[in-house]
């Protein structure tokens, strides 16, 4: 080779991959190799979504020609162009009749209580945790403080409870509806796997870096199952993943830092199967108390015995079985319904109305999963005119409380997840400002979760001591009255 004749130029390789949402059901994610040319090398970084444009050729392969005797091609896509798709709406567009139609929802003065209702909507019961998931699905504002501290704006919930309450289909159905959600289990999830792992590059035999679960879920959501059967080592890994929001990598010669901007939402098992109330909150759970104070809301689901309840869970279940046959259903039901109404005497069309009166409380899944990417694509909330003051007593009034009931301890990261589940609702609103109904709601999520985790016998003195913050909560009525509100939503479906 003529080195003085030679033109050299800049290379890069990279391998593209399916973004998770796009994945058709049953199928692994497709790779594809792309060639990066002069200007275009280090365009995209591990994790992020990018659009390639490019032509695609096949490529003479050595390693393979050697290996098999006879000439061998692959393909290979050659970049022109690559543009990152910093806008979530980039693969799911929004037409204006959409964002007309989202405007106008967000303008129901009961729209919070309409989008909880939404969530999960197969599911009977846990309104705290649909609470949870519709506040960490739409997250709060990501800020950066003086000397460019930033502080993270998603929101980390941990639901713990007694097995068989839903914990894992709640998961699954954040996967459905989420824009970007990536799904893993804690006995099959390792560090490097979450995080970030480094391999050999067959071709030129350098050290590359690939990024884990919580790289490929930046901007969106990583949902972690059975995150008490994680090794303590793993578990560690992900600490700065969930506070600073980045992953520094420094091995085999590579020191750099992957963005990692996703909220976590994990399930777990208490140790020994059930939850214990007669025992402390970290008694219960072998989770480290760092990893603890990272997650802004807990949930602990309880399977207590409620006969009343129970029947009501049961005609549920059985019923959403039957809506939920492919062939029989429709035909079943309307058969059904004409023979009653011949026998009664009664309008078909009266208790269509009366049937469908109940649903209308809820959000069509496909409008909720628009108006949460034009929520968070579209409204960062300012924190205008709040009582300070009265979030600083909530504050040492739980720090005290923590320390003399031994319950987990109270940080000042629970200080910001107030204001985060603030701006939260907020967006849920569609609005530019966080007012006093917002901070309201959002110290009662926080009061809730904290007298939820606590023993048996100090429960109720507790909710007692900080009913002063929670009585002025717009939604302290909606929770005396959201079980004869689901008992109508239950004794109508029933009907159907």
């Amino acid at each position: 080779v003529n080195s003085e004749k030679t033109v050299y130029r800049n290379y890069q390789k990279l391998t593209l991959q399916e973004s998770p949402g796009t994945v058709p059901a049953g199928r692994l994610p497709r790779h594809r190799e792309v060639i990066l040319l002069w200007d275009l090398i280090d365009s995209a970084k591990p994790g992020e979504e990018v659009e390639v444009t490019g032509i695609y050729r096949n490529n003479y392969d050595a390693q393979l020609n050697n290996k098999n005797g006879f000439p061998v091609f692959a393909t290979i896509l050659e970049a022109n162009h690559v543009v990152k798709s910093h806008d979530q709406l980039a693969g799911f567009r929004l037409t204006e009749a959409d964002e007309r139609e989202i405007r106008q929802l967000s303008k129901d003065p009961k729209i919070i209580d309409k989008l909880v209702n939404s969530m999960a909507p197969s599911i009977y019961g846990h309104e705290d945790i649909k609470t949870a998931v519709a506040l960490s699905l739409f997250g709060g504002v990501s800020k950066e403080a003086q000397g460019k501290h930033s502080i993270r704006g998603d929101i980390n919930v941990l639901l713990l409870g007694d097995p068989g309450t839903a914990k894992s289909q709640v998961l699954k159905y954040i996967e459905n509806t989420a824009h970007r959600a990536v799904f893993a289990t804690g006995q099959g999830a390792s560090a490097v796997g979450l995080t970030a792992s480094v391999r050999r590059d067959p071709m030129t035999a350098e050290w590359t870096l690939e990024g884990g679960a919580l790289v490929l879920a930046d901007k969106g959501v990583c949902l972690i199952d059975e995150f008490d059967k994680m090794n303590d080592q793993d578990r560690t890994s992900i600490h700065e993943a969930m506070e600073q929001q980045t992953i520094s990598i420094s091995k085999a010669g590579i020191v750099t830092t992957l963005q990692a901007r996703c909220a976590v939402i994990a399930a777990a098992n208490p140790i020994g199967g059930r939850y214990n109330g007669t025992v402390p909150f970290s008694q219960n759970v072998e989770l480290t108390e760092p990893i603890l104070s990272r997650f802004d809301i807990l949930c602990v689901v309880r399977d207590t015995v409620d006969p009343a309840e129970d029947e009501r869970l049961a005609s549920f279940v059985v019923n959403s079985h039957g809506r939920a046959h492919p062939v029989m259903s429709s035909a079943l039901g309307s058969q059904t319904q004409t023979t009653a109404a011949n026998e009664s005497g009664m309008d078909v069309d009266g208790e269509n109305q009366a049937a469908t009166a109940g649903p209308k409380t809820e959000i069509p899944q496909e409008l909720l999963r628009k108006y949460i990417l034009y929520a968070r694509e579209h409204c960062r909330p300012k924190l205008y005119h709040i009582d300070q003051d009265k979030i600083a007593r909530l504050f040492a009034d739980m720090r005290r409380e923590s320390l003399a009931t031994g319950a987990y301890p109270i940080t000042v990261r629970h200080l910001e997840s107030i204001l985060r589940i603030s701006e939260s609702f907020a967006k849920m609103r569609l609005s530019e400002y966080c007012n006093s109904s917002d901070i309201d709601r959002a110290i009662a999520v926080a009061v809730d979760s904290f007298v939820g985790s606590q023993k048996v016998s100090c429960k109720k003195a507790l909710a007692r001591a900080f009913a002063k913050y929670t009585l002025s909560k717009p939604g302290a009525v909606r929770n005396r009255r959201g079980g004869g509100r689901g008992n109508q939503h239950q004794e109508v479906g029933v009907e159907a």
